[in-house]
């Protein structure tokens, strides 16, 4: 007994020996720090896509396009970083792109980066003319080729959509409800985004009077639900037009009956479905039904959304150290949808099976490790989402005086799962040798996974057992010393014996007339069948007779897969049940499959359609069929689907263009039956019946056993958005060695897979920083002692906080498309791994800034452009934008100014020219219009010489005029302006009535002839008289207002009329006013942005010693030089 205890430990410890080689803590002989990404671009545009690698230099960095190597141009050059840097980039640039870094140790590609070049918007869909009646209801659709913001115009005008009763969907369709007579007209779409915009043709809406009452009409969409597939994060559209009288309601709901997300699902118009940022969970078929209200009709149509997920990484290759004439296996495990399709690469190039290398099951196996096998090995997983790269390293260790291969190899068939092995031992150092290792494979077949056995030293022949019955396996053996494996033995190839099929194929029975069923199989697959299947029995009742009547069906070939039972009864059920042989016997029958023949009638009805069944996961399933040749018209198809057992669910009717429907929350490892007809007018048809077998859904891998145990009750907490720390507990064992940890930490993000990180600590926590805000993360830890180590504990998730945006949006452009219209766009902050959920723009006019009231409107954080419409001529317009998210609103960007020209009257093709002229200026054509430019500034200087070299001839006549304004004004002011230095003033008469001149040759004292442009709120607050002789006549005096005479804070304006002059001076804001240099009335970005209608009066107390010195001196000024006109007065006031 105890020589057997021992035998049986000295087997485990052999086999943990083997399987469990040290391995490696982390490689950082070669990484990337940063890997290219997609990039979108317009034609000519510089475009730059970033790699950076770190390792043992040198390192040299090569670029690919679609898999080949990229060779450098003038346009193409890579930059001293590694990065990737296009001049100006054309159409034929658009492609996939890969960095290759290569240093002694090896090479490794980077994750794949799209390039795509923006064209011009062309439509892919476009409004068509329709004739509907008065009170129904309309729709056009309209879809372009990129994204755009799209509009609609009725007869060549903007659209209103300040009605309930028009709706315009973000996929370009607009609806419109209760059709009016206003609503007939001309119709068009236009889409607009950076690069261009275009058109659509004109479709007319005729709308046919009502003849008298409408009558009640059931419910009937128009317009349901599509079949979608959307990318994640992308805001989905399941339209839902309905029309009947009264208006019918509109509901959704899921076929799977599971609940709607209403977080991120929102009702959009009359019945629409919105659903913001779509996850993986919203993939589904939904249903829309439209019920006549206080009734039980409605009507229902329903679409299949499909989100597409880009591939993320369930299972990681891990480096391995390895012994030459070893095994190493790395495996892959990815998720996403479509299904990701994985590749191999050993230092950056493509891997193709070979006698030593494998690839079956998302795994790559080395067998007889050589050391040239010493690489970097990256798994590759692609899908139309995106790729992801994870890199794991091999290390071959090298021995010498190994032992030779064992000799003499026999097989010999026990059973049809068993074969035993013999052998001899090794010819050299057989004493050294301490295990055998057995291979062994199927010997058919492409890429079949290698298994293997441990035994000890002490046996030369094992039966290797759990093995598929009439099969071909091929065999080896490898023996193993302390500091080594021997070779690979001679192979050999042995057969198992068959046996009784496992299992009977699925039934399909379907009614070609009410007399007849038609069974039909699909062939056993070999793992199923155990052997070539001989012959069926098919066996067959009614269900209320015990007679059993069976029919058996030899095989001549693989295509008997049908059979024809004839003679029976209309309208009657009938079960029926097959089972399968082999040489060896039969197997056992199935479960009964029932079918009811159909009824006797003289009516044509549709015969059954041929139906086909595929598992898409362990959840769902994917039913497609083909109608048969028919003469009947149909209306549609009728489906069902009920587990084994179990009764009829509902039937859900389909439209009779659909040949495929997805059944999906369905139960892992059930039987389900599927019906489906198809029906017309003269009833329902012959009903196609077949039966489905859903597959388990896949479990989380089998550890190996290992010498130390994991740490466990690993705990993680975010600190910041840059920190997440972490603590954990030591596995209790025995040894009082000192232990050592490593953390294992990256981002979860596929884009990010290969971005992993290590940390080595002695202590139970650690502070892991350098992280990324927003970002979920994988963290494993592994304990070290002695040599030893343990496999990486169970991953846990965290994610980091949430980082308001810091930096305002970028590259702000404001472009007039209409005469009341303009388009906004802007890029995201530059600001890394920054996740917005909408964008807040505000926008006034001059006058509306000044009172401090901007508009306001939203945009979803995936969207960067919006439309200002409404806009008045002749205005100037501040626009500024901000990015917000969860954590808070980040900073606005620099006010942009928009100025509108006043409205003239040109005709329709004028202002088509103009608008298109815009998107149109050369080079050729900007420097024209600067040139010009200069030369008009240039004239305008020369005339302000010429009026200066004769302000002497002017000062006396001016004088004289002025004078006569301030009689009262110098009885009341003279006093205080007598002290006052004012030999130097001058004051000079305006020679124009519609702009500002300055009045001291380039200090702010401005003159007008009706005064700055100010509101009345404004007016009434700021205005400060010194003399109040004539307030009462000045009260009741119409205010004059020229929109060319526009001004900036801080400046002072001396204003003249006939009755009353005002002279304006700067309250509280002298040289440190922000101001603009020009004198045209624009206001600066800075000024904008900060200033507020507050801000002025809280600074004007410390303005009150500048203000009353200034009117002093021009007052004193005033009295020395002019004579007093009585009817005249002035007056000073602040801006």
């Amino acid at each position: 007994m105890g020589s057997v205890d021992w035998k049986t430990h000295q087997r485990l410890l052999i086999l943990l020996w083997v399987l469990s080689f040290p391995g490696v803590f982390s490689f950082s002989e070669l990484s990337f720090t940063l890997e290219p990404k997609d990039v979108a671009a317009s034609h000519g545009e510089p475009v730059i896509l970033d790699c950076q690698a770190q390792g043992e230099s040198p390192i040299s960095v090569r670029w690919r396009k679609n898999g080949v190597q990229l060779l450098q141009s003038g346009r193409l050059q890579v930059l001293s970083n590694g990065s990737l840097c296009i001049s100006s980039s054309e159409r034929s640039d658009e492609g996939f792109y890969q960095c290759l870094a290569h240093n002694r140790y090896g090479a490794i590609l980077s994750q794949t980066s799209r390039l795509t070049i923006s064209n011009e918007l062309m439509f892919v869909t476009q409004p068509v003319s329709a004739e509907v009646r008065l009170g129904s209801v309309a729709r056009f659709s309209c879809a372009v080729s990129a994204s755009a913001v799209i509009s609609w115009q009725l007869n060549q005008t903007s659209l209103p959509l300040d009605s309930d009763r028009i709706t315009v969907l973000p996929n370009g369709v607009l609806q419109i409800h209760d059709v009016t007579m206003r609503d007939a007209g001309t119709y068009r779409c236009l889409a607009t985004n950076l690069s261009s915009r275009v058109r659509s043709q004109e479709a007319e809406l005729s709308i046919i009077p009502a003849s008298g009452p409408r009558p009640l009409v059931k419910p009937l969409i128009i317009a349901g639900p599509q079949n979608i597939s959307a990318a994640l994060h992308q805001s989905v559209v399941l339209e839902c037009l309905a029309e009947g009288n009264p208006r019918p309601l509109v509901s959704w709901s899921r076929a799977d009956s599971k609940p709607i997300d209403v977080s991120g699902a929102r009702v959009l118009g009359n019945g629409n479905l919105i659903i913001s940022a779509v996850k993986a969970h919203h993939s589904g078929t939904y249903l829309c039904r439209a019920t006549t209200p206080g009734t039980r009709n409605y009507s229902t149509a329903h679409g299949n959304l499909t989100v597409l997920v880009p591939p993320t990484l369930v299972e990681k290759p891990e480096s391995q150290t390895r012994p030459r004439a070893g095994t190493a296996r790395f495996s892959c495990q990815v998720e996403g949808t479509p299904v990701p399709r994985i590749t191999w690469f050993k230092n950056g190039q493509l891997i193709h099976s070979n006698g030593r290398t494998k690839m079956y099951n998302n795994k790559l196996v080395i067998t007889q490790i050589i050391p040239e096998d010493d690489a970097f090995y990256q798994c590759q997983a692609e899908n139309s989402q995106g790729s992801v790269v994870s890199t794991s390293r091999l290390i071959v260790v090298l021995s010498e005086d190994r032992p030779s291969a064992p000799r003499n190899i026999h097989a010999e068939t026990i059973s049809s799962s068993a074969i035993l092995l013999a052998w001899e031992r090794p010819q050299y150092n057989a004493d050294k040798v301490i295990a055998y290792s057995i291979h062994y494979m199927k010997s058919e077949g492409l890429n079949n996974e290698e298994y293997q056995a441990v035994i000890g030293n002490d046996t030369t022949n094992h039966i290797v057992d759990d093995l598929e019955p009439a099969r071909n396996y091929t065999f080896y053996i490898v023996a193993y010393m302390p500091m080594g494996a021997s070779g690979m033995s001679e192979q050999v190839t042995q057969h198992t014996l068959e046996d009784v099929p496992l299992r009977t194929p699925e039934l399909s029975l379907t009614s070609r007339s009410p007399t007849n069923i038609l069974v039909s199989w699909q062939p056993l697959p070999p793992k199923l069948s155990r052997g070539r299947v001989s012959a069926y029995r098919l066996s067959y009742r009614t269900a209320t007779d015990e007679q059993l009547i069976s029919v058996e069906l030899p095989v001549p070939s693989e295509n008997c897969t049908q059979y024809l039972l004839q003679g029976l009864q209309p309208d009657t059920i009938y079960l029926i049940r097959m089972s399968a042989s082999t040489r060896v016997g039969w197997s056992q029958p199935s479960a009964w499959s029932s079918h009811r023949t159909p009824k006797t009638s003289s009516a044509t009805v549709p015969p059954a359609p041929n139906l086909e069944l595929e598992p898409v996961n362990c959840t769902s399933v994917t039913v497609r069929w083909h109608p048969a040749s028919s003469d009947a018209v149909l209306q549609g198809y009728k489906l069902s689907f009920h587990p084994d057992g179990q009764s009829e669910d509902s039937v859900l009717q389909l439209p009779p263009h659909d040949h495929q429907h997805s059944i999906t929350g369905l139960n892992p490892r059930v039987k389900y039956h599927v019906k489906l007809l198809a029906f017309s007018a003269n009833g329902d048809g012959y009903q196609a019946h077949q039966t489905v077998n859903t597959p388990g859904c896949p479990s989380a891998p089998h550890r190996r056993l290992a010498a130390l145990p994991s740490p466990d009750h690993i705990h993680a907490t975010a600190d910041s958005s840059s920190e997440v720390s972490l603590s954990w507990g030591r596995p209790a064992f025995s040894s009082g060695k000192p232990v050592s940890y490593s953390v294992r930490y990256g981002p979860v993000s596929p884009s990010d897979a290969a971005a992993v990180r290590y940390v080595q600590t002695s202590e139970q926590t650690v502070t892991v920083t350098g992280l990324r805000s927003n970002t979920r993360y994988e963290f494993a830890v592994r304990l070290h002692t002695d040599q030893m180590s343990s496999p990486w504990s169970a991953s846990i998730y965290h994610r980091t906080l949430l980082e308001a945006p810091s930096s305002p949006p970028r590259s702000v452009r404001v472009s007039l498309i209409e005469e009341d219209t303009a388009l906004v766009s802007w890029k995201q902050p530059d600001q890394p791994d920054l996740s917005v959920t909408h964008y807040t723009v505000l926008y006034a006019s001059q006058s509306s800034w000044l009172a401090g009231e901007w508009k306001v409107l939203q945009r979803e954080g995936t969207n960067t452009m919006a439309l200002l419409e409404k806009l008045e001529s002749g205005s100037v317009y501040l626009v500024k934008i901000s990015a917000s998210n969860q954590a808070g609103d980040g900073p606005f960007s620099s006010t942009v100014e928009l100025r509108l020209t006043r409205r003239t009257h040109h005709s329709h093709a004028q202002k088509t020219a103009f608008i298109a002229g815009l998107y149109n200026i050369d080079e050729k054509s900007m420097s024209g219009i600067i040139a010009g430019v200069c030369i008009a500034l240039s004239i305008i200087i020369l005339c302000i010489f010429i009026l200066l070299t004769k302000s002497t001839t002017r000062k006396s006549a001016s004088s004289k005029m002025i004078g006569r304004v301030g009689n009262d004004v110098m009885q009341s002011g003279a006093s205080s302006a007598n002290q006052q230095q004012t030999e130097n003033a001058e004051v000079l008469l305006p020679m124009t009535r519609t702009h500002f001149i300055d009045a001291k040759g380039g200090t702010n004292l401005m003159i007008n002839h009706a005064g700055p442009i100010m509101s009345d709120a404004q007016s009434k607050r700021k205005k400060s008289s010194m003399f109040n002789n004539n307030q009462k006549s000045n009260g009741n005096k119409s205010k004059m207002e020229d929109p060319a005479g526009l001004y900036e804070v801080g400046k002072m304006v001396l204003r003249y009329e006939d009755e009353q002059s005002r002279v304006y001076c700067p309250l509280g804001e002298s040289e440190s006013s922000q101001t603009s240099g020009a004198d045209s009335g624009h206001f600066s970005h800075d000024e904008t942005e900060t200033s507020s209608p507050n801000r002025s009066s809280d600074k004007s107390n410390d303005g009150e010693t500048f203000s009353n010195e200034c009117i002093a001196s021009i007052c004193a000024q005033i009295s020395a030089e002019m004579p007093l006109r009585s009817p005249s007065h002035l007056q000073f006031t602040a801006l």
